[in-house]
Parts: C-alpha cells; structure tokens; sequence
C-alpha cells in the first residue's frame, strides 16, 4: 500500500469514528464500531475530543486483547451495555486425527466463508482448540458453517464461561540498553544483535501497534507493543533507572 492509499485509508477511518461519535451523541445512545486493530486503536485514541459530548472506552472480550471494539459513550448514558462480542471455541472432531492448526490457518478458513476481518477478534490458539472473539451476529453463522479448518474437521461451540479461556503466556525480559529506539529494544527483546535487527526493520518486517515502522531509530513508549515476523512479539512494559554508564534499564513481556 502506497502513501497515497494509506492516507486514504486512514482518513476514511477518522470519517467512519466521527460518523459513531455523533450518532451517539444526538440519538443519546451506546454506538460500537467493528473490531479494531492495534494500528486503528491507536489512531483513535488520537482523534480530538474536546467538547464531543462523548467517551470512548475499548474491549476485546478478555483482558489485554489486540483487536478491540470502540464503545462510543454519550455523557446522557446512565446504564451499561455488554460489548457485542461473543466467544466461540474450535475443537477438533477426532483429536487423533487432528493437524496441528495455527493462527493463520484459523483465520484463513473463517475469511474463506466470507466473513469479513473486522468482524472478527483475537484468535487464541493453545494445542489443538482456538477460541475465536466475533461480533455476536456472526456467532450463529460459525457454528453452522465453521466444520473444517485445512485438513481438519472441527467441532465449534459457543462458549459462555470466560473463565474458560486460556491464559495468555508471557515471558519478562529485563536488562539495559542504550536508548530507548526500536532496534536496540528488540535486540534485547530476541538476544540479537542491533545490526541484525536493523535488516528486518528496513525490511517491512517490525510492526509497533500494528503500524509498519522503517525507521531504527523510532522510539518507543511504554504500553507499545512491537511485533517482528519470524521472531515473535512483546509489550514494552516499563523504563527503570540509568546506569553510571547511561544505560537504561528496561523490562518487556514477551509473549510465549
């Protein structure tokens, strides 16, 4: 996607929250927008809203989710209102006979019934079950049609204890770097060298929040959570002292 398109792109999302800001403010009732990535989320939170006359609160389904939903929340509302997000939990039909499904493959095999991506949230994937966050209209659609993911027959079902859910895995890394850009975190992050993490970053393959970034030396805020394909992820949890050699100290949760 050329700048061009990107400003496009973001420019009608900026319109489209506009759009849920005000209808919730003069039908003076609670407006949800689609699933949001973490590059949109971002955005959002940068939009104005001085004098809008609404609050904006997000939510994914669990704790700590990636896509989230944006409740639009007029000043008027005196009552709460449960996201439209329901939880559907993949099995395999025969465990014997079961692949070992990833990420991709799940998204790929709900994509290919025509459901479109922003109706869909998180995707946990943790052995060979997957619980997949969806707007609660498609829910009904996924059971019925949701019987094969690749090679695998699967049994969905609508889960509605959220204690259910597997608990995110992650990992703390600590340690000191010299500042706080993009390469020498994610060096720490992966136990590499800056100059072999510099490659990937001019290579398109570090994402910050969702958003591609090409610059090493971009820096980062605590709360930014920073993907690279082929290494893995991590949230950017803390900055600490400075050592007497100018080094910062840092922690990361690394996700497993």
């Amino acid at each position: 996607m050329n700048c061009g398109q990107t400003m496009e792109k973001e420019t009608l999302f900026e319109k489209r929250m506009k759009e849920l800001s005000k209808n919730a403010y003069y039908r003076g009732v609670l407006t949800f927008s689609d699933f949001l990535d973490l590059n949109e989320l971002h955005m959002l939170q940068s939009l104005p809203k001085n004098g809008s006359g609404v609050k904006v609160e997000t939510f994914g389904g669990y704790a700590l989710a990636e896509r989230q939903m944006a409740a639009f929340i007029p000043d008027a509302l005196f009552f709460q209102q449960d996201y439209p997000i329901s939880c559907i939990c993949i099995r395999p039909a025969s465990e014997k006979f079961a692949e070992s499904l990833t990420h991709r493959d799940y998204l790929g095999a709900i994509l290919n019934l025509g459901i479109e991506r922003n109706k869909i949230g998180d995707i946990l994937v943790e052995g060979k079950t997957a619980h997949v966050f969806c707007h609660e209209n498609m829910a009904p659609f996924l059971l019925q049609e949701l019987c094969r993911v690749r090679h695998t027959n699967v049994v969905p079902e609508l889960l509605n204890a959220l204690e259910e859910l597997p608990s995110l895995k992650t990992e703390k890394v600590s340690g000191t770097v010299s500042s706080v850009r993009l390469d020498s975190v994610i060096a720490l992050a992966f136990s590499s060298s800056r100059s072999s993490m510099i490659s990937l970053i001019e290579g398109g393959k570090v994402f910050v929040n969702g958003k591609n970034i090409l610059s090493n030396g971009y820096n980062l805020k605590v709360g930014d959570i920073v993907s690279v394909r082929g290494k893995g992820k991590f949230r950017f949890e803390e900055v600490g002292g400075i050592t007497k050699k100018n080094r910062y100290h840092i922690s990361l949760a690394r996700y497993c």
